[in-house]
């Protein structure tokens, strides 16, 4: 039901707010957000009030409110910069980072000096160029323009060129590799001093894909699980006085490449599910080159097919003592450090799981170990969540709500209202109790959103369709709110609300508004210029009993419906 406003008292919002930022300080988050609702209430024109709230839905990982408020927060003022890093904030939450950037980018372009906002920005940036290629991007020129050495390369067109192509392709990397303008460029966008990453001793130096450039720095290419790809590993040659490969170094490089194809036989025993053959393929590997781990890997991939979960770990636990003896790429400790989580993920155990995911995260920051970290703590989440429900205290919270919306105390009644959700969170009831909170207090579009929610768990429910009636006329939608008040007198014919619902609908449409705004609707246009519909609405128009007759046609009946919402048809 449409109610009043309350008189604005911004003088009553800031002390509302000062309120919301002590329960802020505190830790309570609840408290924060209704007082944040209440400041609002009395001041809606007040964009901080828009924008604490957002930062206190941050707190409580509720990123689409969060992003709503800070939507909301740019609406009223659109010059204010931290509206952008609130909303900056709320869409990395959401894994929207080019949104994120945009954001971010708009907030620098009206404060270039936001300390924060910067460290934001080249945060999301750097996390993005670490899975991206390092000359993509809208941003490389001006990063080489700002560098000293590479902005005199850019005035010659052949090395634009070359940036074009590697753009393209980053493997065009390894033929622009003697172009020391190239090496200085990619230096520039990797954020490295190049003299400083060269690799002078392989006995005392640790290198990794991060620190250096891709494909001819990397020692390796990370190997592709039992795929049979690898790029074996170059082997430097001892050579004697007269230069001369000697017949040990032979041997040794013979010996490395019966290794790999040790390997490759396993690969090829593992993809047909033969473990037993690729196990004893593996071991014959480590046994003839026990410095390339992927052997290890692989065997650890087997164990962990047949579901051998002590084998694997140990075997993933020997990878990483033996690698890190032996200072070999981070991928690999990474990726045994990955399995081990991915056995306790197996097991159930996800907080564990996790743990290794950190540790496999702090030697390689992998995207696919990343997705794995939050799908456990996705579901240590929701096993909290369920573990929390209990509907008979549900009830309990429903009914201090009740009592605390009687004495028009909403703030309170919204606290029992949401804990009771989190006991019983199937309850189609506290949705539209809590409805009818959000309808006191204003926030019509939260209380639609409960009332769909409330819908869609009873779709009988009459009392969530009526909410849902009021709330859309509060926000002037009045086609949708008659049909959500034609849906509850569909359920209950006599119900007196709903029909006061309608009337109040009557009262407020403005035919001629919805027709002007149907006009931008590409479907009602194309309804209105269809020759055998223009014919339909001329015969309605001589004889009105035509229209019971076009109605029998369901494709004929649904574009007249759509014209009756428009307002180009009015039925008495």
């Amino acid at each position: 039901m449409s109610e009043p406003m309350d008189t604005i008292d911004p003088a009553q919002a800031e002390e509302l707010k000062k309120k919301g930022n002590d329960a802020m300080k505190r830790g309570q988050l609840e408290e924060a957000i209704q007082l944040y609702t209440q400041a609002i209430q009395k001041d809606p024109s007040n964009h901080v009030l828009y924008s604490n709230r957002s930062a206190a839905y941050m707190k409580q990982e509720k990123y689409n409110e969060a992003l709503e408020d800070a939507n909301a927060t740019i609406k009223i003022k659109p010059d204010w910069a931290k509206g952008y890093s609130r909303k900056g904030a709320a869409l990395i939450s959401m894994e929207q980072p080019d949104k994120a950037e945009e954001a971010y980018s708009e907030g620098l372009r009206l404060d270039p000096n936001n300390q924060d906002a910067k460290a934001a920005l080249n945060k999301l940036q750097q996390d993005q160029r670490d899975f991206s290629n390092p000359f993509s991007g809208p941003d490389i020129e001006r990063r080489l323009m700002a560098n000293e050495k590479t902005r005199a390369f850019l005035q010659d067109p052949e090395f634009k060129r070359k940036l074009i192509e590697l753009g393209k392709d980053p493997k065009n990397l390894m033929s622009n590799m003697q172009d020391h303008r190239v090496m200085e460029a990619l230096a520039v966008l990797l954020e490295i001093d190049l003299k400083k990453a060269a690799v002078t001793d392989l006995t005392h130096t640790r290198t990794t894909c991060s620190e250096l450039p891709p494909d001819p720095f990397c020692a390796k290419r990370e190997d592709d699980e039992n795929s049979g790809d690898e790029k074996k590993e170059e082997t430097k040659s001892k050579t004697s006085g007269t230069g001369n490969v000697t017949s040990t170094d032979a041997k040794a490089k013979d010996t490395k490449d019966e290794a790999l194809g040790e390997k490759e036989k396993g690969n090829a025993a593992y993809k047909k599910k033969d473990f037993v053959t690729a196990l004893a393929h593996y071991d014959r590997a480590i046994e003839l080159d026990p410095t390339n781990f992927t052997f290890l890997t692989n065997k650890a991939a087997v164990y962990f097919e047949q579901e051998e979960w002590e084998l694997c770990i140990k075997t993933c636990e020997e990878v990483v003592e033996k690698g890190r003896d032996a200072r070999a790429d981070y991928k690999v400790i990474s990726k045994a450090l990955a399995r081990i989580g991915n056995v306790h993920f197996k097991q159930g155990k996800l907080e564990e799981s996790i743990k290794f995911y950190d540790h496999s995260l702090a030697e390689h920051r992998s995207p696919d170990v990343v997705k794995k970290k939050s799908e456990a703590q996705k579901r240590i989440k929701e096993a909290q969540r369920k573990a929390y429900i209990d509907p008979e205290l549900a009830l309990q919270e429903k009914e201090k709500g009740n009592n605390f919306f009687k004495k028009a105390d909403y703030p309170s009644a919204m606290k029992h209202y949401n804990e009771a959700i989190k006991r019983d969170p199937e309850n189609p009831i506290i949705y539209s109790n809590r409805a009818g909170c959000f309808q006191k207090l204003l926030e019509f579009s939260l209380a639609l959103k409960d009332c769909e929610e409330c819908i869609r768990l009873d779709p009988n429910f009459v009392k969530g369709h009526i909410r849902k009636g009021y709330a859309l006329l509060a926000m002037r939608d009045t086609v949708k709110a008659m049909q959500a008040f034609q849906r509850a007198l569909e359920l209950d014919p006599n119900h007196a609300e709903a029909r006061t619902g309608l009337q109040k609908c009557s009262a407020q449409d403005d035919p001629e508004s919805r027709r002007k705004a149907a006009l931008q609707d590409p479907e009602v246009e194309a309804i209105l210029r269809d020759p055998a519909m223009q014919m339909v609405l001329q015969q309605m128009q001589k004889n009105p009993e035509a229209l019971r007759e076009h109605l029998l046609d369901p494709t004929i009946s649904a574009k007249i419906q759509k014209l009756i919402e428009s307002g180009f048809i009015s039925l008495r």
